[in-house]
């Protein structure tokens, strides 16, 4: 309830303080007045505003941003953890050193865009600029949600724009090509399911014995895995499963019966039981080394290294062209592993530990893509850049181009909209050359002698029986990348 209090000054005037009941019971001055209605009637003013939830706390607002992040709004923003950690390295590497010292209540509009405007002239990129505009409007939307800002100060505020690359989906001759270039049988299944479930790799690596049905050839997809640093995780471990996927969904659909055998063999030939994840990280037996062929070429016949920092070079398959020179071409690399062998044949040096992987059992994606994918890729020699994530892409793509529909394509995959899915439509290569005979059989035309009058094609010579085989043949080329090529 607001009411009035009177103070006396030295000089004897008299002023009225309007006093209102803050939310959390404590008395605030709304300020002094030089008669009793004035203050009176803006205490209550203030304080209806406060019970509307239209009031701005003012003491609130003198709080450091940095304070209100720490303190109040990471703690209690309900987040994935693994989106809490992407959070943190962004707050703490971007916008806490622009905000984190000023008041809160003290952000302008004009600020941020400031802040938007550096971050451009020192070469961040766009899509990180637009990460960091999100992450500091979601602090100011909850700020301005608990009256503690007037304004929201991102509001208004543009980054720049991200463009939108073009998605390199893999052809099947690519993808046979990366297949056989993978290091063992393993890899290969697991390549191969991921291709033709379309799996998420935290849903892939999270896949358990019990998930497949082996009967119907149905799998369930009910949990992920994420990868942590262990001070974001609970429990401080790396891995952290999800007893949902991503879209918060639990969803069911069919294998191929060749690969369904696959798997099945795999799992009986490994002893899997029903609770074994099917996709296991192996670690390290032996410590790896070199093999050393029984003739050694000559130094003197191999060159010189390039120059180094200081301008020096040195004679390849040397341990001096290693260290100092930094090269580690094959002849550098056998001449190092020569020297540490024949110092441990002498007793002088201890064999080094084994190498394990960081790991509670599930295959790291950073693991796979820098041991496995892209070694594989790089033999393969497909002449793109493609990482893990386009197997998912290829299977979308793959679907579509063979005739499925599209709403299926989209449950299977596990994808919040039709509008996610649609993205692969066309994308496979060779679908513009497809759309450009569609267009040339509407029209009926063809283009003589390049840029000629266009001569007119009778359409209605072809009999119904050759338009049908052209339309079967059109079809029969987009359903062989669905093919098993095995």
């Amino acid at each position: 309830m607001a009411f009035v209090r009177k103070r006396v000054g030295k000089t004897g005037v008299a002023r009225y303080l309007g006093i209102y009941i803050d939310l959390d019971g404590k008395e605030r001055s709304a300020g002094s007045f030089d008669t009793e209605a004035k203050a009176l009637r803006e205490a209550q003013r203030v304080e209806d505003r406060f019970a509307e939830g239209l009031a701005v706390d003012r003491h609130l607002g003198k709080q450091a941003f940095g304070d209100y992040v720490s303190r109040t709004w990471l703690p209690n923003h309900i987040i994935e953890h693994s989106t809490r950690q992407n959070y943190s390295y962004l707050l703490n590497a971007y916008i806490l050193p622009r905000f984190g010292g000023m008041k809160i209540g003290r952000i302008r509009p004009v600020v941020v865009r400031e802040w938007v405007t550096e971050m451009r002239a020192e070469g961040i990129n766009p899509p990180t600029i637009r990460q960091c505009k999100i992450i500091l409007d979601a602090v100011l939307t909850t700020a301005h949600n608990d009256q503690i800002t007037a304004l929201h100060a991102g509001r208004g505020v543009r980054t720049p724009r991200v463009a939108k690359k073009l998605k390199r989906i893999l052809t099947v001759e690519q993808f046979d090509a990366i297949y056989r270039a993978l290091p063992d049988d393993k890899m290969r299944l697991l390549v191969e399911t991921d291709i033709e479930s379309g799996l998420r790799w935290g849903e892939l690596t999270e896949l358990r014995v019990r998930d497949i049905d082996f009967g119907t050839g149905m799998l369930t997809v009910s949990r992920a895995v994420v990868k942590l640093n262990p001070k974001f995780h609970p429990d401080g471990k790396r891995f952290l499963v999800k007893d949902y996927p991503k879209d918060g969904e639990w969803r069911e659909f069919e294998l191929s019966e060749h690969l369904i055998v696959k798997l099945a063999e795999y799992v009986k030939v490994g002893g899997l039981g029903p609770d074994d994840l099917v996709f296991k990280q192996d670690q390290p037996t032996a410590p790896r080394r070199l093999t050393i062929p029984e003739v050694l070429p000559d130094p003197d016949m191999l060159g010189r290294t390039e120059p180094n920092a200081e301008g020096r070079t040195y004679k390849h398959g040397t341990t001096s062209a290693y260290a100092a020179g930094r090269c580690r071409c094959q002849h550098c690399r056998t001449g190092v592993a020569v020297y540490r062998a024949s110092r441990r044949a002498i007793g002088k040096d201890s064999p080094r530990p084994l190498r394990v992987v960081d790991t509670d059992g599930r295959i790291s994606n950073d693991w796979f893509r820098t041991k496995v994918w892209n070694r594989a890729v790089a033999e393969a020699n497909i002449g793109v850049h493609v990482t893990p994530h386009s197997l998912r892409a290829a299977h979308a793509s793959w679907l579509l181009a063979g005739g499925a529909d599209v709403q299926v394509v989209k449950e299977r995959l596990g994808h919040g909209s039709l509008e996610t899915t649609s993205i692969y439509l066309g994308s496979l290569p060779g679908s513009n050359k497809a759309a450009l005979r569609a267009l040339e059989k509407i029209r009926g035309k063809q283009t003589i002698d390049g840029g000629s009058a266009p001569q007119t094609v009778d359409r209605d010579s072809e009999s119904a029986k050759d338009r049908r085989i052209a339309e079967l043949e059109a079809k029969l080329a987009m359903f062989r990348t669905l093919l098993d090529e095995d």
